[in-house]
């Protein structure tokens, strides 16, 4: 004999007594509590092994910058396999030639800079001794004495801190084990990950909420969008940077100019960094080596020239205001990231600046389609479903 039948409470009724009524944001709360402890899980994993993680990073990252280029060859016929091997096989003989033509020139004119080191430091103290001669007869003999203190621990105290630098580089940042990791794991990881990239984003895709799919494809779209943006217009910038600044610099006289250049290039991915780092390293070392002011003015307009071809130019076309990354923000994440990854953190703080802020601008757009910002209360109870940032087709993922 079966159970009669209950009928469904209608629409609205209240709850018989005793039974439990769960509270309107249960289920809200509970994604959050989801997500916020899958990011300290990410976060603390990220940290425990940032130590071994750089070759899978790196490699990640050569694999999302060259994506493009296999789609490209699919697009002629080419098989996915076929298409990740001519790509990887053309970036690693671009590097290779690339390394042997810097590294000779960089590690002979970094022995120079380290063999003449003394000789700079004496022409500093010489420098510091004449502006001292010209002080005396305005400055008391205490003041004299303290100024003169100062400025020759300084001098002692930039060359113990370059030598540290430099060991801490030697023994810490490019270690036997991680030096042949990177040059061997990087590759492979690229590789595979180069190759089954789109089947990784489908099935990333097939596991995302249903209730909210198109909108995460959306902001997952801009983030692409900001981030590829952002990495190959920067990195372009980068690039021709470095080539000025080494070849300008070069041309100027200056010793060491193809060292100088190629920091300075490399560090202008942080904004404004390069430039002001290259500036002072190459009129530091332009009045050391140079008895002309002229020489050290050509020295110092060549970053002058490069700085305006960069913010009038190369920056507006290559990189454009529509990444929606602020400088402020890019240098705080690099630095950041530094701070708490190390050089890991250092290769995923724009892709994660980018998150935050694609994340912050959706709920920003959402706070001004909320009651809280237009002051028109719903109906009681009633929630308002996230809009989509752009439409999309069942086909076309994130």
């Amino acid at each position: 004999m079966t159970a009669p039948r209950e009928d469904p409470p209608l629409r609205g009724a209240s709850a018989p007594a005793g039974t439990a009524v769960s509270p309107a944001g249960a289920p809200i709360a509970r994604s959050l509590r989801f997500w916020l402890i899958l990011l300290v899980v990410v976060l603390a994993c990220v940290y425990l092994l940032r130590s071994v993680l750089l070759p899978f990073v790196a490699g990640m990252a050569v694999a999302y910058l060259l994506d493009p280029v296999c789609d490209r060859l699919e697009k002629w016929k080419l098989s996915r396999t076929w298409a990740t091997t001519i790509v990887t096989i053309a970036f690693l003989l671009v590097c290779v030639i690339i390394l042997l033509i810097l590294v000779p020139a960089i590690i002979s004119q970094i022995a120079t800079l380290i063999e003449r080191a003394p000789v700079y430091l004496s022409a500093i103290q010489r420098e510091i001794g004449e502006l001292i001669a010209m002080l005396k007869d305005r400055l008391p003999p205490e003041t004299l004495n303290r100024l003169r203190e100062a400025l020759g621990g300084s001098a002692d105290r930039l060359v113990s801190w370059l030598t540290q630098l430099l060991g801490g580089v030697i023994s810490g940042g490019v270690a036997f084990f991680n030096f042949i990791a990177l040059l061997v794991i990087t590759p492979v990881v690229a590789f595979y990950l180069l190759r089954d990239w789109d089947r990784i984003v489908d099935q990333a895709d097939d596991v995302l909420p249903r209730r909210h799919l198109q909108t995460i494809r959306g902001l997952a779209r801009e983030v692409d969008q900001t981030l590829a943006g952002f990495l190959r217009g920067q990195g372009l910038v980068c690039v021709i940077l470095a080539v000025f600044y080494a070849v300008g610099l070069t041309l100027a006289g200056l010793d060491f100019g193809l060292v100088v250049g190629l920091i300075a290039g490399s560090l202008s991915f942080i904004p404004y960094v390069g430039s002001l780092v290259g500036l002072f390293l190459s009129v530091g070392l332009a009045l050391v080596q140079f008895d002309s002011f002229v020489d050290v003015a050509i020295v110092a307009a060549v970053f002058f020239i490069g700085q305006a071809v960069e913010g009038n130019f190369l920056t507006p076309k290559l990189v454009g205001e529509k990444v929606g990354l602020h400088p402020v923000w890019v240098m705080f994440a690099l630095l950041a990231g530094g701070a708490l990854f190390g050089f890991v953190g250092v290769l995923l703080a724009v892709p994660v600046a980018a998150i935050v802020g694609v994340g912050v601008r959706f709920a920003v757009a959402q706070y001004r389609l909320s009651h809280l910002y237009t002051g028109e209360d719903g109906p009681p109870g009633a929630e308002q479903p996230p809009a989509d940032v752009q439409e999309a087709g069942p086909d076309d993922k994130a």
